[in-house]
């Protein structure tokens, strides 16, 4: 029997996301998803009418291709959450500008327990694919504190991973706002370990610049790795992907392998880490079993085949107390993994279309509201 309160789903979802090793269940999916998306149609009222707008109703989808993705940017217009306000314990809100939260996209959350199971089980396999369960490494994040940064929900993620899988000889290297450069040098210098390195792009370029204007390269102990995520377009400049690489493997003397891109977004509840470093080679990012990625022709919504450009939708199962389907604002094509061809099994992400979002946002946001709102 397929589970009818969120309860039951979730209750599904955490036993799943701590199975090891994890499997793919497409059955599983199929069921959980639709059980979702009728609780989500009941209790999001904004959501609901986004539905209905569509003809979209629990009795008329049979599948979760059918189930309505909400563009990322109607998370800026109003709050989608399937609970009351009162039990609200915790907002992630996208970067801003300002100190203040308008214009900035927000996630409702009444818990934490899926999302931090969700972030866990892709994180250790993204990134501690080689370490021993509970093995401890020290983990340097270019970032600030949750402490500094509560609403951040990759400040949050950082915390979590360094309390589960970090030592004394690892912290938060962003503070009061400024990276801290002379504390990184002080703590590379003394390190006789592999280390994690974890930051947002420009972190990093910040740092290899200190770095440069220094004169100084570092030989960071076998075994280390970078993660980065975030954009590389600056507010003054912008650095490619590779060109950033190749600077951290001159600096740092880390090998490019071991260098891993978190895709991501505060309206998710699922991160998505590149395949390179247990599958030597690889040059996609890996979905998470109960995750789902379409690619799809951004007028039609029909979905591309393999090495087909188009526009990344997510269905995400972590996300019970918001929307699960996430229409992105970015571009992307799937890869086949193995003997999985379908369903985004693997995708490259390959930029972003700037006017999406907004697009789809403005008419999302429209349909939500409703004459009743």
């Amino acid at each position: 029997m397929p589970p009818v309160t969120r309860a039951e789903i979730e209750a599904e979802l955490l036993h799943w996301m701590r199975e090891q090793p994890d499997h793919e269940d497409e059955q599983r999916f199929e069921r959980l998803a639709l059980a979702l998306f009728a609780w989500q149609f009941t209790h999001c009222d904004p959501y609901r009418r986004f539905c209905e707008g569509r003809g979209a109703t629990p009795p008329g989808i049979s599948r979760w291709q059918e189930i309505p993705t909400v563009p990322t940017g109607a998370f800026k217009e109003l709050p989608l959450r399937c609970f009351d306000l009162a039990d609200e314990i915790k907002v992630f809100r996208t970067s801003g500008t300002s100190n203040t939260a308008a214009g900035r996209g927000e996630l409702h959350l009444d818990t934490l327990a899926l999302y931090e199971a969700s972030l866990t089980a892709s994180f250790e396999r993204g990134l501690l694919p080689d370490l021993a369960p509970g093995e401890r490494i020290p983990i340097w994040i270019l970032a600030p504190s949750a402490r500094e940064a509560a609403d951040s929900s990759l400040s949050h993620m950082f915390e979590v991973m360094n309390r589960r899988r970090g030592n004394e000889a690892g912290g938060f290297f962003v503070r009061d706002g400024t990276l801290a450069v002379a504390s990184l040098l002080e703590a590379a210098q003394k390190i006789d370990q592999p280390v994690l390195l974890c930051g947002t792009a420009f972190a990093f370029v910040h740092w290899l610049d200190d770095l440069a204007g220094r004169g100084i390269r570092l030989g960071l102990p076998a075994g280390t790795r970078v993660m980065e995520t975030g954009g590389f377009k600056g507010r003054a400049r912008e650095r490619g992907r590779e060109e950033l690489y190749a600077e951290l493997e001159f600096r740092l003397g880390i090998p490019r392998q071991r260098m891993i891109n978190q895709y991501g977004m505060t309206e998710l509840g699922s991160q998505f880490y590149d395949a390179s470093l247990d599958e030597p080679g690889a040059l996609h990012k890996r979905v998470p079993p109960w995750v789902r990625v379409r690619i799809v022709d951004p007028t039609t919504g029909e979905e591309k085949t393999v090495g087909e450009r188009g526009m990344i939708e997510i269905v995400d199962l972590a996300n019970t107390g918001s929307v699960a389907a996430i229409a992105t604002a970015d571009l992307g094509h799937r890869v086949e993994v193995g003997h999985r061809v379908q369903d985004g099994a693997g995708f490259v992400v390959e930029g972003r279309d700037a006017g999406a979002e907004e697009r789809g946002c403005s008419i999302a946001a429209d349909e939500m509201l409703g004459s009743d709102a």
